[in-house]
């Protein structure tokens, strides 16, 4: 492909804005309300000072990432209906947030916790259930990372560009600017990411399906190519269980993910949380009209290599230049603010519940973030490594491991919001078994999300994250009622 000169410089126009935005964050307030500037509450949440409208930005540059954009419209594409999954998913998360978040922020708020691994730790006395929670979290973050990289990776190849060097520049000045801002620069660029996303996918919902004879035309052309498949534009009966559980599964995990976290904990009230509840669907609305892409792209009669190319092929055949330069560089931005976020998720997540615990138990709260600004830059390399040494079905693969394993930390982090009958060994019970029943089961279908049991002749696939969260649940209650009742600090 030859290389498209006008898009790539108003790409790097966008992406040369953001990267100043980036570096002038480390000097934006924001309406910080910690007392120290150089901690890992000032560093690592923004000194929880974001309001309803910081927040919205914030988690939904968060939530709704660059392989967002990519993946939902392939997986439409490759899949139909079953990919407008991710609709009712987000759907169901933000009921969950508006009951649970505010308090875990409470929780968080009065004791001074940055992690799920604090909240756990504060409310169980445990510190084998709290490296339980933290590892979960670490590991499951590092493959979502590598995945922003994928986005960055389709878009930049979207424009002609070849090799390894311009993501590896990409993501070296992604690390410093992080480094020196923490949490404040990807609160700060998701106002241009998320402004310019709705720029794009509003004009291409208007002007694609004109193009092409209207959304009539669309839908005429993608069925008649699934029905050459064997599938339809809605979902088969034997699809409906696994879309259904698939949605709720995923939908649960969503806020364990220390990203989604580290967002509400840098909220200033509960308030604001429970307003973002209500806002966030915003975005879902707008995710249905980025998966319709994938049906747009056969109107269009793209042809693609790897399902992961149709947005940026749509784009490139339907749009001029300036305007696909413009469409990749929100794509392309829309991978730095996720990205940003999740390593200082993961980074706070090290630092507070294996650096201090094992390593230095008296590290003051500047070296706390001096450690997080460190692990930080080691979690971007890690993730560039594995994009650029390792092939991209591996980041997947455990990507899709990874929404299981934080659903399994969910009993752990929000039973004791709501009641102290728990204890620690009964939750890290459960939590092992669902992990290792989630593990080996994906692993055995070849990391598909779902699987099916046969019960009395008859066939039911269920997500695997669900079966499993359901076993550690079941698991926890019987620890518990065997040990009984104790003191809920008991270690």
């Amino acid at each position: 492909m030859d290389i498209n000169w006008v898009g790539l410089s108003v790409f790097a126009f966008f992406f040369l804005l953001v990267t100043v935005l980036g570096f002038a964050a480390a000097r934006w307030q924001g309406g910080g309300t910690s007392k120290g500037r150089g901690d890992l509450h000032e560093w690592g949440l923004g000194g929880r000072g974001f309001g309803t409208w910081i927040t919205w930005f914030l988690l939904g540059g968060d939530l709704y990432t660059a392989y967002t954009v990519i993946a939902v419209p392939a997986l439409m594409f490759a899949a139909g209906a079953y990919g407008f999954f991710a609709l009712p998913y987000a759907s169901i998360a933000y009921p969950f947030m508006f009951v649970v978040m505010p308090k875990l922020w409470h929780r968080a708020r009065e004791s001074g916790y940055v992690t799920a691994g604090d909240v756990v730790y504060g409310t169980y006395g445990s510190r084998a259930l709290e490296f339980a929670i933290a590892l979960t979290g670490v590991v499951a973050t590092m493959p979502y990372i590598a995945l922003q990289l994928v986005g960055m990776e389709v878009v930049i190849k979207g424009l002609g560009l070849t090799g390894e060097l311009p993501l590896a520049a990409a993501f070296i000045v992604l690390a410093l600017y992080t480094y020196s801002a923490g949490l404040r620069a990807p609160a700060l660029i998701a106002f241009v990411k998320d402004l310019m996303i709705y720029i794009v996918i509003i004009v291409a919902v208007v002007l694609v399906p004109m193009k092409l004879g209207g959304y009539s035309a669309v839908f005429e052309a993608t069925r008649d190519v699934f029905a050459a498949k064997g599938n339809g534009l809605v979902l088969k009966p034997a699809q409906q269980l696994p879309y259904a559980t698939l949605a709720l599964g995923s939908a649960l995990a969503l806020f364990m993910y220390p990203h989604s976290m580290t967002g509400v904990f840098a909220a200033r009230s509960a308030d604001a949380i429970r307003k973002n509840a209500m806002l966030l669907p915003a975005y879902s609305f707008l995710l249905g009209f980025i998966a319709l892409m994938g049906y747009m792209a056969y109107a269009a009669h793209i042809k693609v290599a790897s399902n992961n190319d149709v947005v940026p092929a749509l784009f490139n055949a339907l749009f001029p230049s300036w305007f696909a330069g413009f469409a990749f560089a929100a794509i392309g931005i829309g991978a730095l603010v996720p990205a940003a976020v999740m390593s200082i998720g993961a980074a706070n997540l090290f630092t507070r519940n294996f650096w201090k615990p094992y390593v230095n138990s008296n590290v003051s709260p500047e070296g706390e973030a001096r450690v997080a600004k460190i692990v930080s830059l080691v979690v971007k390399v890690g993730a560039l490594a594995c994009i650029l040494f390792l092939p991209t079905k591996f980041a997947l693969d455990l990507q899709l491991l990874g929404g299981v394993w934080m659903l399994q930390t969910l009993p752990s982090v929000v039973f004791g919001l709501f009641s102290s009958w728990y204890r620690a060994c009964a939750l890290l019970a459960g939590w092992a078994t669902g992990l290792i029943f989630g593990s080996w089961t994906a692993l055995a279908d070849g990391t598909k999300p779902v699987h099916t049991y046969i019960v009395g002749g008859d066939k039911y696939t269920i997500y695997t994250g669900l079966v499993a969260l359901v076993l550690n649940i079941l698991v926890a209650t019987v620890v518990q009622l065997i040990v009984g009742r104790k003191d809920t600090k008991a270690v």
